[in-house]
């Protein structure tokens, strides 16, 4: 993966669109709060999510996906902590792939470019963000990954192989593409197979271009994430 240098003045021609979904429920954070709703640096973990698009170079329109049931929670949480940046709320389905398909057709605008991201990666960078649209643009498709670190095993009828890491990519959000691709792609009839945007897009028959993510754009999952992310939040805090 080549990406273009992020800190250039490359600007999209197309309109830009982030949908973050919020579908989690907090089971393996064990926490009654949804994951999204847990406070970071003394914010919900969403809101540091929706605040690094706004944030961006970027600047697109923000659609959060969120189940109905949290939505006056959400409202309270904006009250409670002055959050005022501007955002449209749909609400989610039965699964992540309903949750988007929501949202992607809750967007009127033709050929404009829409990424997808979890609610619970808070700290995407600016960067990743903005080379996503560019690299979308250019290709159709955009989705951030990052090579493993690990040594990899791949369990195999009654033992395991091991396979070349150096070819090995872990899958993060954003995931960016052409509103045409997208919509098309989510045309199809759900299956459990379709993981992320990326596999229902593939499986529509488009070529997926990978661009290089960042391994501090960790996803909440467990109550250690938390830790690390503060700890990461405070770094950059300091650096500046």
């Amino acid at each position: 993966m080549q990406p273009t240098n992020p800190k250039s003045e490359i600007r999209n021609p197309k309109s830009t669109y982030a949908i973050i979904v919020a579908g989690g429920s907090g089971s393996r954070m064990q926490s009654a709060l949804p994951k999204q709703f847990i406070e970071l640096c003394d914010e919900p973990v969403l809101m540091h999510t929706i605040r690094a698009f706004y944030n961006s170079q970027s600047s697109p329109q923000i659609i959060l996906a969120l189940h109905g049931s949290y939505h006056e929670l959400w409202t309270q949480l904006c009250a409670k902590h002055n959050f005022t940046i501007p955002h449209k709320i749909i609400t989610g389905g039965q699964t992540r792939f309903h949750s988007i398909k929501n949202a992607i057709y809750s967007i009127a605008d033709d050929d404009v470019l829409i990424a997808v991201h979890d609610a619970v990666r808070p700290l995407v960078s600016a960067d990743i963000i903005n080379e996503a649209y560019v690299c979308a643009a250019e290709n159709g498709t955009a989705v951030t990954a990052v090579k493993s670190r690990d040594s990899i095993r791949q369990v195999k009828d009654n033992g395991s192989v091991s396979l070349n890491r150096d070819s090995i990519y872990l899958v993060q959000t954003p995931q960016t593409f052409q509103s045409a691709i997208l919509k098309k792609a989510y045309e199809q009839p759900y299956t459990d197979t379709f993981t992320d945007d990326a596999s229902v897009v593939e499986q529509s028959g488009v070529a997926i271009t990978l661009i290089e993510g960042s391994y501090s754009n960790i996803k909440i999952t467990f109550p250690e994430d938390i830790i690390i992310a503060e700890a990461l939040i405070n770094k950059k805090s300091h650096q500046r």
